[in-house]
């Protein structure tokens, strides 16, 4: 039996296992930790003139007064041009983020409201934008969350706005047209399905609880699999996740992370019927930020005659004229008299631009009701 330079003795296995050239795995270890001592001075280094920057600008403001999505968001894009691997594009992104979330928070952690209970994909949503050195305040309704940012109660507030299976949120838009919040960041999930519960097989569910959504978007499977099973919509994923845990004979579907919270087993994992099944997020601050360089900004628009023809092409006819992307348009009910509708509009850019300053400056003279609900950046992936 061969023996290395410690003088422990090694199985032929082992010797063989190492190509030649290789170093000893102890001397690897040994460099891993070297490595390892640089990035947490790097770490702390970032931290100190993080610190720096938070006293120099405000040096008795909050956590908030410091908070940059801009500049995060700037941060991100560099380190995703920089990546070679072999770590993938959303590893380095969390790793980055994770790291600005935690210099943030040195004094005090940024406050997030958001759509609860715990385990929700709202919650997941928080976690992807802001890092976990966040304090994450579970709420019960979207009403709460425009509640709690409008009254100073959390900093911030993250609410779904769209599925790209399922559509609009059509809640989270209502309050847009009556709320002084700005749209200051937005953040796309990819939803994965999970069916759970406490029995050991799909034969003992008796019913499966979700959230309407949910149940629209694994439809397809619940028909193939569970046709006979009774499905009940509930007001929230979690919500189905803690009466699975609670009442026997009722599954679940909800994301993983609602199967650790609430001690579940995982039935089925991604029973989605489209693989690529997205949400968007939008996120819900008091004050507008600077460019990042890579920017959305959402209008919300009204016609001043909507039975005159082509009123809606000539409202539009600005966005066209200065070069403009329109990216999404959606009308909903202005709850201001009978058949009369209002327009959320996507649009790439910042309201700092000229030209879309000027495209709507041209927008404000031809419609009746012209708000910038908020220019932000991109969602970085």
């Amino acid at each position: 039996m061969a023996r290395g330079q410690t003088g422990r003795a090694r199985t032929p296995r082992q010797v063989r296992s190492r190509k030649p050239g290789t170093p000893p795995l102890e001397d690897i270890r040994r460099r891993i930790d070297a490595v390892d001592a640089q990035i947490h001075a790097l770490i702390n280094e970032r931290a100190r003139l993080a610190q720096t920057v938070g006293i120099s600008k405000h040096a008795d403001g909050h956590t908030v007064d410091f908070y940059r999505p801009e500049r995060e968001a700037q941060v991100l894009r560099m380190a995703l041009e920089r990546n070679e691997g072999p770590l993938r594009d959303e590893e380095i992104v969390r790793l980055f983020r994770e790291i600005m979330s935690a210099c943030l928070a040195q004094q005090e952690p940024l406050k997030v409201g958001f759509l609860g209970p715990e385990g929700t994909f709202t919650q997941n949503a928080v976690l992807k934008h802001f890092g976990h050195s966040v304090r994450a305040l579970a709420l019960a309704s979207i009403e709460e969350v425009f509640h709690e940012v409008e009254a100073g109660t959390a900093d911030f507030g993250v609410v779904p706005i769209e599925n790209s299976t399922e559509g609009t949120v059509n809640h989270t838009l209502d309050r847009l047209v009556t709320s002084p919040l700005k749209i200051c960041g937005e953040v796309e999930l990819r939803i994965h399905q999970f069916l759970m519960g406490r029995m050991n097989d799909l034969a003992r569910i008796e019913r499966v609880c979700t959230h309407q959504q949910s149940l629209a978007q694994c439809r397809g499977w619940l028909d193939e699999h569970l046709p006979d099973v009774e499905r009940m919509p509930v007001a929230s994923n979690a919500e189905a996740a803690r009466r699975a845990r609670d009442e026997r004979g009722t599954a679940a579907i909800a994301g993983d992370t609602a199967a650790e919270v609430y001690g579940l087993k995982i039935l089925a994992a991604q029973i989605e019927d489209r693989q690529d099944n997205t949400t968007r997020f939008l996120v819900l601050g008091r004050r507008f930020f600077e460019p990042s360089g890579a920017d959305r900004t959402t209008l919300l628009v009204s016609i001043s005659h909507t039975d005159a023809p082509g009123a809606l092409y000539r409202l539009l006819e600005p966005l066209a004229r200065h070069g403009i992307s329109m990216t999404r348009i959606e009308s909903r009910p202005s709850h201001r008299r009978k058949w009369d509708y209002v327009f959320f509009i996507d649009i790439e850019g910042h309201i700092r631009e000229a030209r879309i300053a000027k495209a709507i400056a041209a927008l404000e003279k031809r419609a009746s009701l012209c708000r910038v609900l908020g220019s932000y950046p991109r969602a970085v992936q």
